[in-house]
């Protein structure tokens, strides 16, 4: 059975939660989460028991204890919810594959030139704003 351990100190180790948690039972494995930048610990883990009994008990007992002037707080896990993988922020909707069909202009397809570095050709005065050119890019132009 897998535990969360919350309120721990800096200091704490994981040898530290092996021996309190070992009064118990077997510990399967202990794992203090670090910030992935800096690797100071977040202040939560997980310790995972293999005897449901042993690992009840310790949720019993252990809460309230204090380990390096914190009092430890102790329960069971909760499942990870399902995050899509890969696809950051969620599912936006539409398809962005494919060549985008004709959209006017000269680029054809999705973008184009928007006048961005060396955009090349760019004219001043008005109507220089021709579709693959400046900020119209492939949308066929102002």
């Amino acid at each position: 059975m897998k535990m969360f351990v919350g309120n721990l100190s800096r200091e704490t180790t994981e040898d530290d939660l092996r021996q309190i948690f070992g009064e118990f039972g077997a510990v399967e494995s202990v794992a203090i989460i670090t910030d992935r930048l800096t690797g100071d610990p977040r202040g939560f883990a997980f310790v995972e028991m293999n005897n449901p009994d042993e690992a009840r008990a310790a949720i019993e007992a252990i809460p309230g204890r204090e380990v390096h002037n914190m009092e430890i707080a102790v329960n069971e896990a909760r499942p990870r919810p399902e995050r899509p993988r890969g696809n950051f922020g969620g599912d936006r909707g539409g398809d962005r594959g494919g060549s985008g069909g004709d959209r006017g202009g000269y680029s054809g397809g999705r973008g184009g030139s928007r006048g961005g570095f060396n955009s090349g050709k760019r004219k001043s005065g008005k109507g220089s704003r021709k579709g693959g050119q400046g900020r119209g890019g492939d949308r066929g132009g102002y």
